[in-house]
């Protein structure tokens, strides 16, 4: 991996005490989560609107068991590891942090962004972290989806041209 890179995978305690000093210095820190299995459109538009929102972007990324936990057995079909680097070489991304858990609450708690995101299919009400944000006067929005730009999307249009190759 780029020795560059690794300025974005900061430990969760590091990663807290360098968000701390930005935001000291008045920068507005973004966050967002996700599974991003297979990166497409819809996730480079969303992230790239998140980003434009604030100063600094941070992903937080579900772990593989987390994935299968959410999304069933056959998920993730990209390891943590690779998702982790692909969205960590996008130049609007300021940080990229993995979690264990099937949300990310503890990561909103340690970070205290001051903007919370999620995608258009989520109301504001349903969205874990929004408390902790909302406590610190910050902001909890949602940015709409592109319309059959999703992961799930792209497996069932792989699945439908290609399954049969997939099984010689």
């Amino acid at each position: 991996m780029d020795p560059l890179l690794k300025t974005k995978l900061l430990a969760l305690a590091d990663l807290a005490l360098k968000l701390q000093t930005l935001q000291q210095e008045g920068k507005k820190a973004v966050f967002t989560n996700g599974c991003f299995d297979l990166m497409h459109i819809g996730h480079t538009r969303y992230l790239t609107a998140a980003r434009r929102a604030g100063d600094l972007l941070i992903i937080g990324v579900n772990s593989d068991a987390s994935i299968q936990r959410l999304k069933g057995p056959k998920r993730p079909l990209v390891p943590l590891e690779e998702r982790m680097e692909m969205l960590a070489n996008f130049w609007f991304v300021d940080f990229v942090i993995p979690f264990e858990e099937d949300t990310p609450l503890n990561l909103i708690t340690r970070l205290r962004p001051d903007l919370l995101v999620k995608g258009g299919d989520w109301p504001l009400e349903s969205i874990v972290g929004r408390e902790v944000v909302e406590a610190k006067k910050g902001r909890v929005f949602t940015i709409p989806l592109i319309p059959e730009r999703s992961t799930s999307n792209l497996i069932e249009r792989i699945v439908q041209r290609y399954g049969h190759a997939a099984q010689s």
